[in-house]
């Protein structure tokens, strides 16, 4: 009798530590997945400082120089595109950041444009809203670190065994980094 009740306390303890290890597992997975949501959250009201800053800073440039419509028009296009992939409540984060890459792809032209006119760049509006949006896209930077050091940190866990077993049962999944869009390592080009 005593060496049943020495087993019976034996599997219990051992259960108990299971049971313990699945809870922190699964807790884990948790936090972790809500810091991903939390983080992407940040970089979209990076993005929005940035979509509200870009009407601003077009209309000033649009008042000193007109001739620009191409890329002015490729701006309002791209502005349209990430309004509707937020609105869109179907759509993933990662139509969300190719619509963001548009923009920032259309900006970096306008942004040329500036630059190859010193007119437009002595403005002080132009020059205060060109360097609120040089901020905008350091946050907008840092964000997407932030954001892609918590999915690494889920995606690890969500590897590492025996806490795979754990995600799979309870339907954790490794999420995407966020990435640059392919040709965003060459420089646009603005041709008169």
């Amino acid at each position: 009798m005593r060496a049943l009740l020495i087993a019976l306390g034996v599997v219990l303890v051992i259960g108990l530590i299971v049971a313990l290890y699945f809870r922190g597992a699964y807790n884990g997975f948790v936090e972790k997945d809500e810091a991903i949501t939390a983080q992407w959250g940040q970089v979209q009201t990076q993005y929005q400082r940035r979509f509200d800053l870009i009407p601003n800073l077009v209309e000033a440039v649009k008042g000193i120089f007109e001739q620009e419509q191409a890329v002015f028009g490729a701006i309002a296009e791209a502005r349209t595109r990430y309004a509707g992939a937020v609105a869109n409540p179907a759509s993933t984060p990662d139509d969300r950041a190719a619509a963001a890459t548009q923009v920032e792809s259309a900006l970096a032209r306008l942004l040329v444009v500036v630059e190859n006119y010193p007119d437009i760049r002595s403005q002080a509006n132009v020059t205060q809203l060109m360097d609120e949006l040089a901020g905008t896209e350091n946050r907008i930077a840092v964000e997407r670190g932030r954001y892609n050091d918590l999915v690494r940190s889920l995606n690890t866990s969500v590897r590492r065994f025996p806490a795979n077993m754990i995600a799979g049962m309870f339907g954790f999944d490794q999420r995407a980094y966020f990435e640059a869009a392919s040709g965003a390592d060459v420089a646009p080009r603005v041709q008169f």
